[in-house]
């Protein structure tokens, strides 16, 4: 019974662990030129599923789909630029890292930089504002008043 139990377990382990070993992917290179930049592509290509990621970090079916392709150009011999101008004409600046600068991406770059000056100039603005200013309570009171407190004091001191 026990040594039932130790192969099913050996086994368990095995059906559990094949999906570990099947997500690893191998790819084999003429020279170490194609190697360098079959990386430098897959860290510059961000991965249009994931958003957040490039296609080397990613494990979405699409950016294992674009590790393939752009392992294939590298193969076929395209140089850097080619597979970039492939990428982009296919999916769009979107799957670059660094978009270049284009009137359709001027708001991506220039963004972050209005948002801070605007705040600045809002802190600036309401800075400089003069402070209204708080008007302290009168404690002077009218002769009426007075009057009035003094009844009032004598009341209570004759209770």
């Amino acid at each position: 019974m026990r040594v039932f139990i130790a192969a099913m377990l050996l086994l368990l382990g095995w059906v559990v662990q094949a999906p570990a070993m099947a997500a690893i992917d191998v790819y084999t290179f003429d020279n170490d030129n194609q190697e360098q930049v079959f990386r430098e592509l897959t860290k510059e290509l961000r991965c249009p599923k994931c958003q957040n990621q490039d296609i080397a970090d990613s494990n979405a079916g699409l950016a294992k789909d674009l590790r393939d392709k752009t392992y294939q150009m590298v193969r076929e011999g395209k140089d850097k630029e080619e597979i970039v101008d492939y990428m982009v004409a296919r999916y769009g600046n979107f799957i670059l890292y660094n978009p270049p600068l284009m009137a359709s991406t001027l708001i991506l770059w220039l963004g972050p930089l209005l948002v801070i000056l605007i705040g600045g100039a809002v802190v600036v603005m309401r800075s400089r504002r003069p402070q209204a200013v708080k008007k302290q309570p009168d404690n002077t009171l009218s002769e009426k008043e007075r009057r009035r407190l003094a009844e009032l004091l004598k009341e209570e001191e004759k209770q």
